[in-house]
């Protein structure tokens, strides 16, 4: 759990340097910053998706997942949660007005892509629970640490509750991953980095306003390859159809 807590303890120091930067700037540069992030997070959703697209076992297993995962998540309102939320604390710490909350929800939305969906993020943990190899954590913190002192310097203090969520993300992986074992394979990691991609290329999308996207919404289809391979496990690709 080290590298976890390392990963964890660099996205709130990102985030309180961003944070603090960010009120000296003018809003030209913030808008700037702004356009910055948007376009990093399209590059690198289109980045992890091509990368793993041709790794893939089952290529349309990730229009399933998100199709399935949208609707899922719009059933539950996860976006009108979320931002329901957002506002709540934006208002309780700083009475900033609401316009300012969609963005600093928007801004989580992506900050928790970006953390918790590339495949040094899911890989970490598993490496380090099962051979006590902490690199890939300790790399993908320091990579955290740049990311989130950007966000943070375009959305506020408050893209540092990505890191909470992170160290649930990890930390639950890190425990689990000994009995999950059998279903950690690469062909799930390939699965799982080609619908990450794709929620990261949309919420980049979003913050370069091209298209409004409900990332939230969409973020159960990342649970949706998991199910897949377990269930081809239990059924034994089911009776060898597969």
């Amino acid at each position: 759990m080290i590298g976890t807590i390392a990963n964890t303890a660099a996205i709130i120091v990102g985030s309180l340097v961003g944070g603090t930067v960010r009120h000296g700037l003018k809003e030209k540069y913030q808008s700037i910053l702004y356009t910055a992030m948007g376009l990093s997070a399209t590059v690198l959703g289109i980045n992890a998706a091509v990368q793993a697209m041709p790794n893939s076992v089952y290529p349309v297993l990730f229009i399933a997942s998100l199709a399935i995962g949208g609707v899922l998540g719009t059933a539950l309102d996860l976006d009108g949660r979320f931002n329901r939320l957002v506002n709540r604390h934006s208002k309780g710490e700083g009475g900033e007005g609401s316009e300012e909350a969609p963005n600093l929800g928007r801004g989580l939305s992506t900050a928790i892509m970006l953390f918790c969906v590339g495949t040094l993020s899911i890989l970490g943990p598993i490496n380090s629970a099962l051979y006590g190899d902490e690199t890939f954590l300790f790399t993908n913190a320091m990579l955290d640490l740049v990311t989130s002192m950007v966000l943070a310097s375009t959305f506020g203090y408050g893209i540092a509750i990505a890191a909470g969520v992170l160290f649930c993300w990890q930390g639950g992986i890190f425990l689990l991953a000994s009995f999950l074992a059998p279903l950690l394979s690469g062909g799930l990691m390939t699965e799982v980095s080609i619908v990450g991609g794709f929620l990261i290329f949309a919420s980049g999308l979003s913050i370069l306003k091209i298209k409004e996207i409900s990332t939230m919404n969409l973020l159960p289809a990342l649970f949706i390859p998991p199910i897949w391979f377990a269930l081809v496990n239990v059924t034994g690709g089911f009776g060898g159809l597969l």
